[in-house]
């Protein structure tokens, strides 16, 4: 091979390993959640920390005392409400739900949100094909949520009937995933 063969083929081999480098770093690329990048080297508090649209769910995950428990080794998922789904709650429930001598309410709330262990989109919908069209999840408060499958959306029905709808999903965080839900979902 001649010298300029050899030079050519060299070049265009750099290019497709740049090009390759590219696409593996932009399909690496931390979700944005709440204005913020998500970094799977993170746990879920220390993300969501940076999440301007989840502060009423870090204010809430603070009066309850479960900053330890959400920044332990887990895996744990967990359906986050934002800003705008507490804000759907009737008028004074979150002040009421922040006060200390509601701090049992709150807890149970909270980890009615939390499921154990990494369950990802994709796994939430092999549950539910193989559930006949619903799948049943253990809560960490010892509910039940009861995940189904509308179009390509995943939603999420509380014990009082009360919906939301998952709006980013599989945001995988060091100690698990989360998945940023619309509405807040309440235990009996």
């Amino acid at each position: 091979m001649n010298r300029f063969k050899k030079i050519s083929l060299a070049l265009l081999m750099a290019t497709a390993v740049m090009s390759a480098a590219t696409v593996s770093q932009a399909q690496m690329k931390d979700p944005d959640v709440g204005g913020s990048p998500m970094y799977p080297s993170k746990n879920i508090v220390e993300n969501a920390l940076n999440s301007k649209d989840h502060t009423t769910l870090v204010a809430a995950v603070k009066a309850a005392g479960l900053v330890d428990t959400l920044e332990g080794a887990g895996p744990f998922t967990v359906f986050t409400p934002t800003n705008e789904a507490f804000a759907k709650l009737p008028a004074g429930t979150v002040d009421t739900l922040l006060k200390p001598e509601n701090k049992d309410q709150l807890t149970k709330v909270l980890t009615y949100h939390v499921v154990a262990g990494k369950v990802s989109s994709k796994d939430l919908v092999k549950m539910i094909k193989a559930g006949g069209g619903k799948a049943e999840l253990k809560t960490v408060s010892g509910g039940t949520l009861t995940a189904t499958a509308k179009g390509k959306k995943i939603m999420l029905t509380d014990e009082k009937g009360g919906m939301a709808t998952v709006t980013i999903a599989n945001v995988y965080q060091s100690n698990g995933v989360i998945h940023v839900i619309d509405s807040v979902l309440l235990p009996n």
